[in-house]
């Protein structure tokens, strides 16, 4: 990548992060922790990767579009921050985050007609199944579209995962692409203490996964496995190892930024830092 286009892309995803934490800041209220570590996956995805247009329903082309299924929905500020800045809806917008009456509530949800939003998630642990239900719908349709789900490492301790991605393996789903952000950290702390994953690449495999372990912050990293993923002939799933807080020194690493709004003060600092 080109020095420039390199300082396009840390232009965008700054821009993202200070949206987020302006959003979180301003509802006081939201999750800026598991946020910022996905800031680079959902940019190189709107930006580079999925076939989704801007009009959302308005195009003569919607039901041939990507799926993208967050299911690690807290996460949602990220997710509205891109789709506003990719030009899904007017970026005014974002600071009615979480407000009574706003679309874009504290977790995605398809009762607000909000352009860019696929299915109502946050309840960790669904959003696998829910991606395995339209991929299969798809298939069955002869629908060329692919589903891209993100799911975070402390949300695979849900049984219901597990679940979710035999099926895939079962129905030889290869129109989806499971993306893991492997920020290492959760509400109640490490995710390796609360409840191990061990040796997580392996354990997809074993699913019947193509795996991929890729840098989540590195947009060619990320560029290229997700190229890679939207052909395999089989399931594909992208393991991103990430920081919880990315960007941010006192939120890198720190679970307490989990689901915490920063203070004026804490505002202040952050974005002097991402200046």
């Amino acid at each position: 990548m080109t020095g420039e286009a390199l300082k396009t892309f840390k232009d965008f995803t700054n821009t993202v992060r200070c949206d987020i934490l302006k959003m979180i800041h301003n509802a006081k209220s939201g999750h800026p922790g598991g946020s910022l570590s996905c800031v680079e996956i959902l940019s190189v995805l709107y930006r580079d990767i999925l076939n989704v247009p801007k009009e959302w329903k308005n195009s003569p082309d919607f039901n041939k579009r990507d799926r993208f299924i967050l299911s690690k929905g807290h996460a949602s500020a990220c997710l509205y921050s891109v789709l506003a800045r990719c030009g899904f809806f007017d970026i005014n917008e974002l600071m009615t985050f979480r407000k009574f009456g706003s679309r874009l509530q504290g977790h995605p949800s398809t009762r607000y007609n909000l352009e860019g939003v696929e299915a109502s998630t946050g309840s960790l642990g669904q959003g696998l199944s829910m991606a395995s239900g339209i991929a299969l719908a798809l298939k069955l349709d002869k629908n060329p579209a692919k589903v891209f789900v993100l799911t975070g490492d402390g949300e695979m301790q849900e049984g219901s995962v597990w679940e979710a991605l035999m099926g895939i393996s079962h129905r030889k789903l290869d129109n989806i692409v499971v993306i893991v952000d492997k920020n290492r950290l959760q509400i109640d702390g490490c995710c390796d203490d609360v409840k191990s994953l061990g040796n997580l690449d392996k354990k997809l495999e074993a699913f019947g996964f193509d795996v991929q372990v890729v840098n989540g912050h590195s947009e060619d990293e990320l560029k290229n496995a997700l190229r890679i993923a939207r052909h395999m002939d089989k399931p594909a799933a992208i393991i991103a190892n990430t920081i919880k807080g990315k960007g941010i020194s006192f939120m890198e690493n720190n679970a307490g930024w989990h689901g915490k709004a920063p203070k004026d003060s804490e505002l202040q600092a952050a974005m002097e830092e991402l200046k």
